[in-house]
């Protein structure tokens, strides 16, 4: 059958070997503890790779936000980007609101 090796899976395992259960079950414990060491590389490793792709992902958004900030330098820091956004932000509600008076007024003149 092909992908079947014939053979056996324990052929470094003796008759005296098998009757003796205390060498069984240390190979037991062996391949548990090995299976386990390679899972909690596998995890660690993944936890890496996800905690350098989740600082980039926060590094990418924040060189996007200073793009779109004006004045934003790279001198001012994380705490003074996220205050020129907010003060940024009160400015574009400011106009907002000043276009909507001036609508309404334009509006209010064709009468």
């Amino acid at each position: 059958v092909m992908g079947i090796s014939s053979q056996p899976c324990f052929d470094s395992i003796t008759l005296k070997d098998v009757n003796n259960s205390s060498y069984l079950w240390s190979k037991v414990l062996e391949a548990q503890a090995k299976k386990k060491v390679k899972r909690s590389r596998r995890i660690f490793m993944k936890r890496r790779v996800g905690c350098r792709r989740g600082s980039y992902g926060i590094q990418r958004r924040v060189r996007k936000l200073k793009r779109l900030i004006p004045n934003s330098d790279e001198s001012i820091g994380l705490e003074g980007l996220f205050r020129e956004t907010a003060n940024y932000i009160l400015s574009l509600e400011n106009r907002v609101r000043v276009m909507k008076v001036m609508v309404e007024v334009l509006n209010g003149s064709d009468e």
